[in-house]
Protein backbone atom coordinates (compact mmCIF):
# COMPACT_ATOMS: atom_id res chain seq x y z
CA UNK A 1 0.00 0.00 0.00
CA UNK A 2 1.16 3.30 -1.27
CA UNK A 3 0.39 6.70 0.76
CA UNK A 4 -0.82 8.57 -2.23
CA UNK A 5 -3.39 11.68 -3.10
CA UNK A 6 -6.14 8.84 -3.27
CA UNK A 7 -6.26 7.49 0.28
CA UNK A 8 -4.97 10.53 2.05
CA UNK A 9 -7.97 11.69 3.48
CA UNK A 10 -8.79 8.11 4.51
CA UNK A 11 -6.50 8.18 6.76
CA UNK A 12 -7.78 10.87 8.69
CA UNK A 13 -11.55 9.71 8.32
CA UNK A 14 -9.60 6.14 10.29
CA UNK A 15 -8.26 8.31 12.74
CA UNK A 16 -11.81 9.97 13.21
CA UNK A 17 -13.38 7.00 13.37
CA UNK A 18 -11.21 5.19 15.82
CA UNK A 19 -11.38 8.35 17.93
CA UNK A 20 -14.86 8.11 18.19
CA UNK A 21 -15.18 4.57 19.25
CA UNK A 22 -13.01 4.40 21.76
CA UNK A 23 -13.69 8.19 23.31
CA UNK A 24 -9.94 9.36 22.58
CA UNK A 25 -8.35 12.04 20.77
CA UNK A 26 -8.13 11.47 17.59
CA UNK A 27 -4.84 13.35 17.67
CA UNK A 28 -3.43 10.51 19.49
CA UNK A 29 -4.71 8.39 16.74
CA UNK A 30 -2.93 10.32 13.98
CA UNK A 31 0.59 9.89 16.36
CA UNK A 32 0.24 6.43 15.84
CA UNK A 33 -0.48 5.99 12.70
CA UNK A 34 2.68 8.14 12.17
CA UNK A 35 5.02 6.40 14.22
CA UNK A 36 3.22 2.86 12.19
CA UNK A 37 4.41 4.96 9.26
CA UNK A 38 8.03 5.52 10.24
CA UNK A 39 8.64 2.03 11.39
CA UNK A 40 7.38 0.87 7.80
CA UNK A 41 10.02 3.20 5.85
CA UNK A 42 12.64 2.19 8.28
CA UNK A 43 12.44 -1.33 7.31
CA UNK A 44 12.46 0.12 3.24
CA UNK A 45 15.31 2.41 4.20
CA UNK A 46 17.22 1.29 7.18
CA UNK A 47 16.34 0.65 10.28
CA UNK A 48 19.77 3.02 11.57
CA UNK A 49 18.08 6.31 10.04
CA UNK A 50 16.54 8.93 12.00
CA UNK A 51 13.18 9.12 9.93
CA UNK A 52 9.84 10.62 10.80
CA UNK A 53 6.15 10.95 9.32
CA UNK A 54 3.78 13.85 9.76
CA UNK A 55 0.83 14.16 8.62
CA UNK A 56 -1.37 17.19 7.67
CA UNK A 57 -4.30 17.34 9.79
CA UNK A 58 -6.20 19.02 7.12
CA UNK A 59 -5.32 17.37 4.14
CA UNK A 60 -4.23 13.99 5.37
CA UNK A 61 -1.22 14.11 3.40
CA UNK A 62 1.87 12.29 4.71
CA UNK A 63 5.53 14.02 4.48
CA UNK A 64 8.36 11.42 4.87
CA UNK A 65 11.86 12.97 6.10
CA UNK A 66 14.88 12.01 6.68
CA UNK A 67 16.32 13.60 10.00
CA UNK A 68 20.55 13.85 10.70
CA UNK A 69 21.95 15.51 13.77
CA UNK A 70 25.30 17.15 13.94
CA UNK A 71 27.56 15.45 16.55
CA UNK A 72 31.38 15.81 17.24
CA UNK A 73 33.65 14.22 15.38
CA UNK A 74 35.01 12.05 18.63
CA UNK A 75 31.19 10.89 19.02
CA UNK A 76 29.98 10.06 15.90
CA UNK A 77 28.44 6.63 15.93
CA UNK A 78 25.23 6.07 13.69
CA UNK A 79 26.46 7.39 10.13
CA UNK A 80 22.93 7.26 9.01
CA UNK A 81 21.51 9.24 11.87
CA UNK A 82 24.60 11.76 12.24
CA UNK A 83 27.31 13.61 10.69
CA UNK A 84 30.02 15.45 11.60
CA UNK A 85 30.04 19.56 11.30
CA UNK A 86 32.84 19.00 8.19
CA UNK A 87 30.53 16.45 6.47
CA UNK A 88 27.40 19.01 7.12
CA UNK A 89 29.05 21.84 5.02
CA UNK A 90 27.50 20.29 2.04
CA UNK A 91 23.78 20.97 3.35
CA UNK A 92 24.03 23.92 5.36
CA UNK A 93 26.21 27.16 6.33
CA UNK A 94 28.11 27.20 9.56
CA UNK A 95 26.81 24.00 11.00
CA UNK A 96 27.30 23.77 14.65
CA UNK A 97 26.98 20.63 16.87
CA UNK A 98 23.20 20.11 17.98
CA UNK A 99 22.11 21.49 14.25
CA UNK A 100 19.46 19.08 12.58
CA UNK A 101 19.18 18.81 8.71
CA UNK A 102 15.96 17.48 7.39
CA UNK A 103 15.29 16.10 3.67
CA UNK A 104 12.29 15.25 2.32
CA UNK A 105 12.13 11.34 1.09
CA UNK A 106 9.80 9.37 -1.18
CA UNK A 107 7.07 8.01 0.67
CA UNK A 108 6.95 4.20 1.21
CA UNK A 109 5.01 0.96 -0.67
CA UNK A 110 4.49 -0.82 2.04
CA UNK A 111 3.79 -4.72 1.43
CA UNK A 112 1.83 -7.31 3.48
CA UNK A 113 3.63 -7.44 6.58
CA UNK A 114 4.70 -3.92 7.17
CA UNK A 115 0.84 -3.20 6.64
CA UNK A 116 0.20 -6.14 9.70
CA UNK A 117 3.12 -4.29 11.68
CA UNK A 118 1.59 -0.74 10.79
CA UNK A 119 -1.67 -2.12 12.17
CA UNK A 120 -0.25 -3.37 15.26
CA UNK A 121 1.50 -0.48 16.52
CA UNK A 122 -1.97 1.64 15.76
CA UNK A 123 -4.02 -0.80 17.45
CA UNK A 124 -1.06 -0.31 20.64
CA UNK A 125 -0.99 3.03 20.64
CA UNK A 126 -4.82 3.32 20.75
CA UNK A 127 -5.48 0.40 23.44
CA UNK A 128 -2.85 2.46 25.57
CA UNK A 129 -4.00 6.19 24.97
CA UNK A 130 -7.82 4.20 25.52
CA UNK A 131 -6.01 2.89 28.88
CA UNK A 132 -4.65 6.16 29.92
CA UNK A 133 -8.05 7.77 29.79
CA UNK A 134 -10.09 5.18 31.84
CA UNK A 135 -7.27 5.70 34.26
CA UNK A 136 -7.17 9.60 34.21
CA UNK A 137 -11.38 9.23 34.26
CA UNK A 138 -11.59 7.59 37.46
CA UNK A 139 -8.21 7.77 39.80
CA UNK A 140 -9.98 11.15 40.72
CA UNK A 141 -13.22 9.15 41.84
CA UNK A 142 -11.38 6.96 44.44
CA UNK A 143 -13.59 7.86 47.50
CA UNK A 144 -16.77 8.27 46.15
CA UNK A 145 -19.82 6.27 45.07
CA UNK A 146 -20.67 5.00 41.33
CA UNK A 147 -23.60 3.52 39.60
CA UNK A 148 -23.24 0.69 37.15
CA UNK A 149 -24.57 -2.56 35.89
CA UNK A 150 -23.43 -6.21 36.58
CA UNK A 151 -22.05 -7.47 34.03
CA UNK A 152 -20.93 -11.17 35.34
CA UNK A 153 -19.98 -12.88 37.72
CA UNK A 154 -16.57 -14.74 38.29
CA UNK A 155 -15.82 -17.08 41.24
CA UNK A 156 -17.76 -14.81 43.04
CA UNK A 157 -16.35 -11.44 42.29
CA UNK A 158 -18.73 -9.05 39.91
CA UNK A 159 -17.70 -7.57 37.32
CA UNK A 160 -19.65 -4.60 37.08
CA UNK A 161 -19.87 -1.75 33.75
CA UNK A 162 -19.45 1.24 35.32
CA UNK A 163 -19.60 3.24 31.51
CA UNK A 164 -16.01 3.80 30.35
CA UNK A 165 -14.97 0.51 31.53
CA UNK A 166 -15.23 -2.48 33.81
CA UNK A 167 -14.56 -2.45 37.87
CA UNK A 168 -14.38 -5.88 40.06
CA UNK A 169 -16.01 -6.30 42.92
CA UNK A 170 -14.39 -8.54 44.98
CA UNK A 171 -16.31 -11.27 46.91
CA UNK A 172 -15.18 -10.47 50.36
CA UNK A 173 -16.23 -6.81 49.49
CA UNK A 174 -19.60 -7.99 49.17
CA UNK A 175 -22.37 -7.78 51.83
CA UNK A 176 -23.20 -11.19 53.14
CA UNK A 177 -24.57 -13.68 50.72
CA UNK A 178 -25.60 -10.52 47.79
CA UNK A 179 -26.52 -12.33 45.02
CA UNK A 180 -26.49 -10.53 41.13
CA UNK A 181 -28.06 -11.27 38.18
CA UNK A 182 -26.24 -9.89 34.47
CA UNK A 183 -27.90 -6.62 34.00
CA UNK A 184 -28.78 -5.83 37.86
CA UNK A 185 -28.36 -2.37 38.59
CA UNK A 186 -25.71 -1.67 41.75
CA UNK A 187 -23.95 0.99 43.46
CA UNK A 188 -20.52 0.44 44.94
CA UNK A 189 -18.12 2.61 46.71
CA UNK A 190 -14.30 3.09 44.68
CA UNK A 191 -12.25 2.09 46.72
CA UNK A 192 -8.69 1.94 44.81
CA UNK A 193 -8.12 2.58 41.16
CA UNK A 194 -4.47 1.56 40.05
CA UNK A 195 -2.69 1.71 36.99
CA UNK A 196 -1.37 -1.85 35.69
CA UNK A 197 0.25 -3.65 32.20
CA UNK A 198 -2.98 -5.00 31.75
CA UNK A 199 -5.16 -1.59 32.26
CA UNK A 200 -6.32 0.54 35.13
CA UNK A 201 -8.04 -1.93 37.65
CA UNK A 202 -10.83 -0.08 39.35
CA UNK A 203 -11.93 -1.75 42.98
CA UNK A 204 -15.06 -1.60 44.40
CA UNK A 205 -16.49 -2.42 47.49
CA UNK A 206 -20.20 -2.11 49.45
CA UNK A 207 -18.57 -3.35 53.15
CA UNK A 208 -15.92 -0.32 53.57
CA UNK A 209 -16.68 1.90 56.37
CA UNK A 210 -16.77 4.60 54.01
CA UNK A 211 -19.70 3.01 51.49
CA UNK A 212 -21.90 3.92 54.22
CA UNK A 213 -20.33 7.38 55.55
CA UNK A 214 -20.66 8.37 51.34
CA UNK A 215 -24.51 7.25 51.61
CA UNK A 216 -25.32 9.10 54.76
CA UNK A 217 -23.62 12.31 52.73
CA UNK A 218 -26.03 11.79 49.39
CA UNK A 219 -29.45 11.50 51.73
CA UNK A 220 -28.38 14.47 54.22
CA UNK A 221 -27.84 17.63 52.98
CA UNK A 222 -26.63 19.01 56.32
CA UNK A 223 -23.72 16.28 55.96
CA UNK A 224 -23.14 17.28 52.50
CA UNK A 225 -23.03 20.59 53.12
CA UNK A 226 -20.18 20.22 56.14
CA UNK A 227 -22.98 21.57 59.02
CA UNK A 228 -22.31 17.83 60.21
CA UNK A 229 -19.31 16.06 60.52
CA UNK A 230 -19.06 12.25 60.60
CA UNK A 231 -16.57 11.55 62.59
CA UNK A 232 -16.02 8.07 62.78
CA UNK A 233 -18.20 4.48 61.34
CA UNK A 234 -17.52 1.03 62.20
CA UNK A 235 -19.42 -1.80 60.28
CA UNK A 236 -20.62 -5.53 60.81
CA UNK A 237 -21.37 -5.40 56.79
CA UNK A 238 -24.84 -6.99 56.53
CA UNK A 239 -24.94 -7.16 60.31
CA UNK A 240 -24.95 -3.82 62.55
CA UNK A 241 -23.06 -0.48 62.05
CA UNK A 242 -22.24 2.67 64.32
CA UNK A 243 -21.96 5.81 63.21
CA UNK A 244 -20.36 9.14 64.91
CA UNK A 245 -21.90 12.22 64.27
CA UNK A 246 -20.68 15.92 65.34
CA UNK A 247 -22.68 19.25 64.43
CA UNK A 248 -20.98 22.19 64.03
CA UNK A 249 -24.54 24.49 64.49
CA UNK A 250 -26.29 24.25 68.05
CA UNK A 251 -29.79 24.30 66.85
CA UNK A 252 -29.26 21.01 64.66
CA UNK A 253 -29.20 17.88 66.34
CA UNK A 254 -26.83 16.01 64.82
CA UNK A 255 -28.69 12.25 65.35
CA UNK A 256 -31.93 13.82 64.25
CA UNK A 257 -30.81 15.10 61.50
CA UNK A 258 -29.06 11.46 60.52
CA UNK A 259 -31.99 9.83 61.26
CA UNK A 260 -34.71 12.53 59.50
CA UNK A 261 -39.08 12.23 60.10
CA UNK A 262 -40.10 9.35 60.76
CA UNK A 263 -36.44 7.67 60.06
CA UNK A 264 -36.86 8.54 56.37
CA UNK A 265 -33.10 9.28 55.71
CA UNK A 266 -31.66 6.35 57.73
CA UNK A 267 -34.18 3.70 56.22
CA UNK A 268 -32.99 4.38 52.50
CA UNK A 269 -29.38 3.98 53.93
CA UNK A 270 -30.41 0.38 55.55
CA UNK A 271 -32.55 -0.13 52.28
CA UNK A 272 -29.31 0.26 50.44
CA UNK A 273 -27.16 -2.15 53.07
CA UNK A 274 -29.65 -5.31 53.16
CA UNK A 275 -31.01 -3.87 56.22
CA UNK A 276 -28.06 -3.37 58.51
CA UNK A 277 -28.76 -1.80 61.62
CA UNK A 278 -27.39 1.57 62.11
CA UNK A 279 -26.80 3.18 65.33
CA UNK A 280 -26.56 6.96 65.25
CA UNK A 281 -24.01 8.18 67.84
CA UNK A 282 -23.09 12.14 69.48
CA UNK A 283 -19.68 12.37 68.91
CA UNK A 284 -17.64 13.32 71.69
CA UNK A 285 -14.11 15.00 72.44
CA UNK A 286 -13.77 13.25 75.96
CA UNK A 287 -12.98 9.75 75.55
CA UNK A 288 -14.55 7.93 78.23
CA UNK A 289 -18.01 9.70 77.56
CA UNK A 290 -18.29 8.97 73.49
CA UNK A 291 -17.38 5.54 74.22
CA UNK A 292 -20.43 5.59 77.10
CA UNK A 293 -22.38 6.61 73.93
CA UNK A 294 -20.64 3.88 71.58
CA UNK A 295 -21.82 1.34 73.95
CA UNK A 296 -25.74 2.17 73.67
CA UNK A 297 -27.97 0.78 74.24
CA UNK A 298 -26.21 -0.73 77.09
CA UNK A 299 -25.35 1.40 80.65
CA UNK A 300 -22.18 1.97 81.89
CA UNK A 301 -21.46 2.31 85.78
CA UNK A 302 -17.59 3.74 85.46
CA UNK A 303 -14.85 4.02 83.19
CA UNK A 304 -11.26 3.90 83.81
CA UNK A 305 -9.08 5.16 80.44
CA UNK A 306 -5.22 4.07 80.11
CA UNK A 307 -4.00 6.51 77.62
CA UNK A 308 -0.65 5.20 77.16
CA UNK A 309 -1.90 1.40 76.50
CA UNK A 310 -4.64 2.75 74.31
CA UNK A 311 -6.94 0.70 76.39
CA UNK A 312 -10.08 1.61 78.55
CA UNK A 313 -12.16 -0.55 81.23
CA UNK A 314 -15.44 -0.12 81.44
CA UNK A 315 -17.74 -1.72 84.27
CA UNK A 316 -21.02 -2.33 83.87
CA UNK A 317 -23.94 -3.35 86.24
CA UNK A 318 -24.07 -7.45 85.93
CA UNK A 319 -27.43 -7.75 83.89
CA UNK A 320 -26.12 -4.91 81.70
CA UNK A 321 -22.97 -7.30 80.61
CA UNK A 322 -24.77 -9.06 78.22
CA UNK A 323 -25.89 -6.38 76.43
CA UNK A 324 -22.95 -4.21 76.58
CA UNK A 325 -20.69 -7.19 75.08
CA UNK A 326 -23.49 -7.85 72.31
CA UNK A 327 -24.61 -10.82 70.02
CA UNK A 328 -20.82 -12.85 69.80
CA UNK A 329 -19.51 -9.66 70.73
CA UNK A 330 -20.28 -7.45 68.61
CA UNK A 331 -21.67 -4.45 70.33
CA UNK A 332 -17.84 -4.18 71.95
CA UNK A 333 -16.19 -4.84 68.57
CA UNK A 334 -17.65 -2.17 67.10
CA UNK A 335 -17.11 0.18 69.34
CA UNK A 336 -14.00 -0.40 69.76
CA UNK A 337 -13.67 0.33 66.18
CA UNK A 338 -15.39 3.42 66.45
CA UNK A 339 -13.28 5.07 69.48
CA UNK A 340 -9.85 3.21 68.25
CA UNK A 341 -9.15 1.66 71.63
CA UNK A 342 -8.69 -1.31 72.91
CA UNK A 343 -12.16 -1.94 75.75
CA UNK A 344 -12.25 -4.70 78.27
CA UNK A 345 -15.88 -5.09 79.78
CA UNK A 346 -16.14 -6.25 83.62
CA UNK A 347 -18.94 -6.26 86.13
CA UNK A 348 -18.97 -4.22 88.69
CA UNK A 349 -18.48 -7.57 90.70
CA UNK A 350 -15.55 -8.09 88.80
CA UNK A 351 -13.98 -5.09 89.30
CA UNK A 352 -14.61 -5.07 93.12
CA UNK A 353 -12.82 -8.06 93.06
CA UNK A 354 -9.88 -7.24 90.89
CA UNK A 355 -9.64 -3.79 93.31
CA UNK A 356 -9.65 -6.61 96.24
CA UNK A 357 -6.81 -8.27 95.10
CA UNK A 358 -4.72 -5.32 94.11
CA UNK A 359 -5.15 -4.07 97.73
CA UNK A 360 -4.14 -7.73 98.87
CA UNK A 361 -1.20 -7.57 96.83
CA UNK A 362 0.63 -3.98 97.82
CA UNK A 363 -0.54 -4.84 101.40
CA UNK A 364 1.65 -7.83 101.07
CA UNK A 365 4.39 -5.87 99.50
CA UNK A 366 4.97 -3.23 102.26
CA UNK A 367 4.80 -6.37 105.17
CA UNK A 368 7.70 -8.26 103.10
CA UNK A 369 9.95 -5.44 102.46
CA UNK A 370 9.43 -3.01 105.05
CA UNK A 371 8.63 -5.54 108.06
CA UNK A 372 5.03 -4.10 108.73
CA UNK A 373 2.09 -5.27 110.39
CA UNK A 374 -0.60 -5.54 108.13
CA UNK A 375 -2.41 -2.83 109.96
CA UNK A 376 -0.02 -0.58 109.14
CA UNK A 377 0.83 -2.03 105.62
CA UNK A 378 -3.16 -1.15 104.43
CA UNK A 379 -2.93 2.32 106.12
CA UNK A 380 0.05 3.05 103.16
CA UNK A 381 -2.19 1.22 100.59
CA UNK A 382 -5.38 3.52 101.83
CA UNK A 383 -3.31 6.57 101.40
CA UNK A 384 -2.82 6.06 97.78
CA UNK A 385 1.08 4.41 98.01
CA UNK A 386 1.41 1.67 95.27
CA UNK A 387 5.62 1.04 95.42
CA UNK A 388 8.25 1.04 97.59
CA UNK A 389 9.94 4.10 95.85
CA UNK A 390 6.94 6.19 96.53
CA UNK A 391 7.38 5.34 100.12
CA UNK A 392 11.46 5.85 100.01
CA UNK A 393 11.42 9.34 98.09
CA UNK A 394 7.58 10.91 98.59
CA UNK A 395 8.14 14.19 101.04
CA UNK A 396 8.25 13.39 104.79
CA UNK A 397 4.67 15.34 105.11
CA UNK A 398 3.39 13.16 102.99
CA UNK A 399 3.64 10.22 105.24
CA UNK A 400 2.62 12.35 108.61
CA UNK A 401 -0.87 12.86 106.84
CA UNK A 402 -1.16 8.77 107.90
CA UNK A 403 -3.08 8.59 111.40
CA UNK A 404 -0.58 7.52 114.00
CA UNK A 405 2.48 8.24 112.14
CA UNK A 406 5.18 10.59 113.53
CA UNK A 407 8.50 12.14 111.82
CA UNK A 408 10.41 8.98 113.52
CA UNK A 409 8.03 7.00 112.07
CA UNK A 410 8.19 8.51 108.74
CA UNK A 411 11.94 8.42 108.75
CA UNK A 412 12.13 5.05 109.66
CA UNK A 413 9.95 4.03 106.79
CA UNK A 414 11.87 5.76 104.61
CA UNK A 415 14.97 4.75 105.75
CA UNK A 416 13.97 0.36 105.40
CA UNK A 417 12.54 1.16 101.87
CA UNK A 418 16.01 2.64 100.64
CA UNK A 419 17.51 0.00 102.18
CA UNK A 420 15.45 -2.29 100.50
CA UNK A 421 15.75 -0.57 97.18
CA UNK A 422 19.64 -0.51 97.33
CA UNK A 423 20.43 -3.72 98.03
CA UNK A 424 17.76 -5.08 95.45
CA UNK A 425 19.65 -2.32 92.89
CA UNK A 426 23.09 -4.45 94.13
CA UNK A 427 21.76 -7.56 93.48
CA UNK A 428 20.50 -6.26 89.83
CA UNK A 429 23.72 -5.35 89.10
CA UNK A 430 25.67 -7.86 90.55
CA UNK A 431 23.74 -10.30 87.97
CA UNK A 432 24.17 -8.44 85.32
CA UNK A 433 27.77 -8.28 85.16
CA UNK A 434 27.72 -11.57 85.82
CA UNK A 435 26.12 -11.49 82.30
CA UNK A 436 28.72 -9.96 80.89
CA UNK A 437 27.22 -6.52 80.59
CA UNK A 438 29.66 -3.97 79.74
CA UNK A 439 30.59 -1.08 81.79
CA UNK A 440 29.35 1.11 78.94
CA UNK A 441 25.75 0.14 79.46
CA UNK A 442 25.79 -0.13 83.18
CA UNK A 443 27.03 3.68 83.56
CA UNK A 444 24.45 5.04 80.19
CA UNK A 445 22.28 7.64 82.43
CA UNK A 446 18.77 6.67 82.66
CA UNK A 447 19.04 2.98 83.22
CA UNK A 448 18.88 1.31 86.65
CA UNK A 449 20.43 -1.63 87.73
CA UNK A 450 17.14 -3.30 87.51
CA UNK A 451 16.77 -1.81 83.92
CA UNK A 452 20.19 -3.27 82.90
CA UNK A 453 19.46 -6.73 84.24
CA UNK A 454 16.41 -7.18 81.78
CA UNK A 455 18.48 -5.56 79.13
CA UNK A 456 21.15 -8.39 79.81
CA UNK A 457 18.34 -11.33 79.97
CA UNK A 458 17.16 -10.30 76.57
CA UNK A 459 20.66 -10.17 74.86
CA UNK A 460 21.74 -6.34 75.15
CA UNK A 461 24.93 -6.32 77.24
CA UNK A 462 26.71 -3.39 75.76
CA UNK A 463 26.02 0.08 74.56
CA UNK A 464 26.36 -0.25 70.86
CA UNK A 465 23.31 -3.49 71.39
CA UNK A 466 21.10 -0.73 73.29
CA UNK A 467 21.44 2.00 70.36
CA UNK A 468 20.25 -0.96 67.82
CA UNK A 469 16.97 -1.31 69.54
CA UNK A 470 13.68 0.14 67.97
CA UNK A 471 11.14 1.88 71.09
CA UNK A 472 8.61 0.00 70.76
CA UNK A 473 11.03 -3.14 72.00
CA UNK A 474 11.99 -1.31 74.47
CA UNK A 475 8.64 0.31 75.93
CA UNK A 476 6.11 -2.58 74.43
CA UNK A 477 3.21 -0.94 72.13
CA UNK A 478 0.42 -2.32 69.94
CA UNK A 479 -0.46 -4.30 66.77
CA UNK A 480 -3.50 -4.92 64.57
CA UNK A 481 -3.34 -8.20 63.46
CA UNK A 482 -6.67 -9.25 61.20
CA UNK A 483 -8.35 -6.27 62.79
CA UNK A 484 -7.38 -7.44 66.44
CA UNK A 485 -5.06 -5.34 68.80
CA UNK A 486 -2.10 -7.28 69.84
CA UNK A 487 0.20 -6.29 72.59
CA UNK A 488 3.92 -6.24 72.13
CA UNK A 489 5.38 -6.77 75.33
CA UNK A 490 8.66 -4.37 75.73
CA UNK A 491 11.92 -5.17 77.72
CA UNK A 492 11.62 -1.86 79.76
CA UNK A 493 7.59 -2.43 79.79
CA UNK A 494 7.71 -3.65 83.92
CA UNK A 495 9.27 -0.41 84.53
CA UNK A 496 6.79 2.37 83.47
CA UNK A 497 8.72 3.66 80.46
CA UNK A 498 6.73 5.39 77.75
CA UNK A 499 7.15 5.32 74.08
CA UNK A 500 8.74 8.80 74.49
CA UNK A 501 11.53 7.82 77.02
CA UNK A 502 12.91 4.86 75.28
CA UNK A 503 13.00 7.09 71.65
CA UNK A 504 15.05 9.73 74.20
CA UNK A 505 17.00 7.12 75.49
CA UNK A 506 17.69 5.57 72.22
CA UNK A 507 18.57 9.01 70.80
CA UNK A 508 20.87 9.51 73.28
CA UNK A 509 22.76 6.43 72.87
CA UNK A 510 23.63 6.70 69.69
CA UNK A 511 24.49 10.70 69.84
CA UNK A 512 27.05 9.38 72.00
CA UNK A 513 28.62 6.63 70.23
CA UNK A 514 28.77 9.43 66.97
CA UNK A 515 26.20 7.52 64.88
CA UNK A 516 24.25 10.57 64.72
CA UNK A 517 24.93 14.42 64.75
CA UNK A 518 23.10 15.98 67.69
CA UNK A 519 23.51 19.27 65.25
CA UNK A 520 21.18 17.64 63.02
CA UNK A 521 19.14 16.19 65.60
CA UNK A 522 18.20 19.49 66.98
CA UNK A 523 17.22 20.59 63.17
CA UNK A 524 14.64 17.95 62.84
CA UNK A 525 13.11 18.95 66.29
CA UNK A 526 13.15 22.38 65.18
CA UNK A 527 11.38 21.27 62.08
CA UNK A 528 8.74 19.46 64.09
CA UNK A 529 7.81 22.26 66.41
CA UNK A 530 7.95 24.65 63.31
CA UNK A 531 5.40 22.08 61.44
CA UNK A 532 3.54 21.50 64.61
CA UNK A 533 2.79 25.19 65.20
CA UNK A 534 2.32 25.52 61.60
CA UNK A 535 -0.74 22.56 62.07
CA UNK A 536 -2.25 24.49 64.81
CA UNK A 537 -2.58 27.92 63.34
CA UNK A 538 -3.87 26.25 60.51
Amino acid sequence: MAITSANQLELLQTAEAVAREKMIDPGLVVEAMEESLARAAKSRYGSEMDIRVSIDRKTGRATFTRVRTVVDPEELENYQSEMTPEQAKQYMSDPQVGDTFVEEIPPVEMGRIAAQSAKQVILQKVREAERDRQYNEFKDRAGTIINGLVKREEYGNVIVDVGAGEAILRRNEKIGREAYRPNDRIRCFIKDVRREQRGPQIFLSRTAPEFMAELFKMEVPEIYDGVIEIKAVARDPGSRAKIAVLSFDGSIDPVGACVGMRGSRVQAVVNELQGEKIDIIPWNEDQPTFLVNALQPAEVSKVVLDDEAGKIEVVVPEEQLSLAIGRRGQNVRLASQLTGLDIDIMTEAEESARRQKEFEARTALFMDTLDLDEFFAQLLVSEGFTNLEEVAYVELDELLVIDGVDEGTAEELQARARDYLEAQAKAALDAARAMGVEDSLIEFDGLTPQMVEALAKDGVKSLEDFATCADWELAGGWTTVDGQRVKDDGILEPFNVSLEDAQDLVMTARVMLGWVDPAELEAADEDAEDTEIEEGEA
